[in-house]
Order: structure tokens, then C-alpha cells, then sequence
């Protein structure tokens, strides 16, 4: 397990790299998804209603075969792979800033209409701020679920840390010391995003 860790390391940028790039992504599609989902307007509001139900309803393993097994038009195994995260996590990240902005005070809405303030100038200036600091600890889970779930992308061949514990784990005929290995780095990062949570909090006036 130790002479293998230098190795297995080696596959840690993409763990690290598609977690980050897909988190962000996630973020930016999610608010756009929310956004649009509060547009009066029912065709929209269906659609949006639709997506949101359809991927958090489908493995992401699925999702991620679909794109690239399924389509006319062969995707890279990192398109695919950052694709399919970004449209998972945007799903449930709207989710968390929908439930986030019912949170915000509706004097806020008022206030801002007093002061002439438009929809889009009270979303962005007023209560997208208030609604990121309620969604930190919900977007701390999305962030580890990510980090954990860009494991699957090993099955079309991204080389993560999982997937060069599974080529270590063949070589050696003993996978069950190298899936410990990659567990124990997977709960270290795991809890790094966790502590990096807490600060976050911590910095937003969290008790």
C-alpha cells in the first residue's frame, strides 16, 4: 500500500481538478436554473420542474454512459465526465438556492422595491447574498458528493485515484488493500472540503 501511494497520487489532480471545475459549473447552471424557474411563466417553469426531477432521479453513472456510450457523436471521456457532474450537481445545487432564496425575508423583497430596485438588480445585489451564505453547509455536501462521485468516471477510463488503485489492484492481485487505500485519501479529502466548510461558515458569522 505504501509503495503504491506516489502512484495512486499521480491520478489526484484529476480527482481534485473535475470536483472543482464541475462544482463551479454546477453553481453557475444551478443558479441559472433557478433563476429560471422563478420566471412567471408555466412552459418554463415545467421545463425546469422536468430537469431538475429527471437528473436527480437518474444514476450518475447512467448519465455519464449516456454521454458517452449513447450519443451519434463521440465525447471525449473528459467531456463526458464533466458534463455529466455538471449536470447532476446543477440539479441539486438549485435545489439548495431555490430553498435558500424562500429562506431570505420577504422585507428584503419590499425593501428593495422601495428603493426602485428592479428583479434582476434585487436577485443579484440583495438576495443571492444572503441566499450563498444559507446554502453554505448544503453546497459543503454537494462539494464531497462531487469529490466522491468523480470516481465513476474510472469506468470510462479518466485516470483518478480510483482508477490507478484499480490498475495497482490488478497488477498485484489484491485490490482489497488498494480500495482501503483510496477510501483512506478519498476521507482525507473529504475532510479537508469539510474544514474548509467550517471556515467558510465561520468567516459568514456561523454560531
Amino acid at each position: 500500500m505504501v509503495k503504491s501511494i506516489p502512484y495512486i497520487l499521480l491520478g489526484l489532480p484529476y480527482t481534485l481538478g473535475l470536483s472543482l471545475l464541475t462544482f463551479i459549473l454546477g453553481n453557475i447552471l444551478g443558479i441559472l436554473i433557478t433563476a429560471l424557474g422563478m420566471i412567471p411563466n408555466k412552459i418554463v417553469k415545467k421545463i425546469v420542474r422536468i430537469y431538475i426531477s429527471f437528473i436527480r432521479g437518474v444514476p450518475a453513472l447512467v448519465i455519464l454512459f449516456i454521454l458517452y456510450f449513447g450519443l451519434p457523436y463521440q465525447l471525449s471521456a473528459l467531456t463526458a465526465t464533466i458534463i455529466c457532474f455538471t449536470l447532476t450537481s446543477s440539479a441539486f445545487i438549485s435545489e439548495i438556492y431555490r430553498g435558500a432564496i424562500s429562506g431570505v425575508d420577504a422585507g428584503q423583497w419590499d425593501a428593495a422595491y422601495t428603493l426602485d430596485l428592479d428583479f434582476s438588480t434585487t436577485m443579484i445585489k440583495v438576495v443571492l447574498p444572503q441566499a450563498i451564505r444559507i446554502s453554505i453547509p448544503s453546497l459543503g455536501n454537494v462539494a464531497m458528493d462531487l469529490l466522491k462521485g468523480t470516481s465513476l468516471a474510472a469506468m470510462i477510463t479518466i485516470p483518478d485515484i480510483f482508477q490507478r488503485a484499480k490498475i495497482v489492484g490488478g497488477r498485484s492481485f489484491d485490490y482489497m488493500s488498494m480500495y482501503i487505500l483510496v477510501a483512506l485519501i478519498y476521507w482525507s479529502l473529504c475532510i479537508l472540503i469539510e474544514l474548509i466548510q467550517k471556515r467558510i461558515e465561520k468567516r459568514a458569522n456561523y454560531n
